[in-house]
């Protein structure tokens, strides 16, 4: 059985798995890791989610303001062992809820070029491949999707 927890990013539990999640991507991106860093930081989070199985932390999920109605997904992850049960669909639906009832009308994200995985995921919910946005305008590595939510 899952259950999603609505709490911040100085959850203890959320902060265990971005450090899984931070090794992860520093094997995943290679050189460009050192960049991404930079924009990835956790802290301050306010809208920060975990998903439990059978009470053990296995994945997390967060979102931020990127302007007044638009919020932006960050630091999505699932434990490796547990990927194909659905978690990162329900962290990243219970997101986009929490997020509506703050009132975004958007919500948008981005993503590692070679997480073939993870833009499947999105595109299967909804997200399309939109222009780079922020900081990443201009970074090949990226892609920036967005969906209404």
């Amino acid at each position: 059985m899952i259950e999603l927890v609505r709490t911040t990013s100085d959850n203890e539990d959320f902060g265990k798995l971005v450090v899984e999640l931070d090794a992860y991507l520093s094997v995943l991106d290679g050189e460009d890791h050192a960049f991404y860093t930079l924009f990835n930081k956790s802290s301050l989070l306010k809208n920060a989610l975990i998903c439990y199985e059978n009470e053990m932390p296995v994945g997390i999920g967060a979102y931020k303001e990127y302007d007044s109605e638009t919020a932006e997904i960050k630091r999505m992850f699932t434990l490796p062992e547990h990927r194909g049960k659905g978690i990162a669909k329900a962290i990243l639906t219970e997101l986009e809820l929490w997020a509506k009832e703050e009132n975004y009308k958007v919500s948008i994200l981005e993503t590692g070029f070679l997480q073939h995985d993870a833009i499947g995921l999105y595109q299967k919910l909804g997200y399309e491949i939109t222009e780079n946005f922020g900081q990443y305008i201009g970074v090949d590595n990226s892609i920036c999707m967005k969906k209404i939510i």
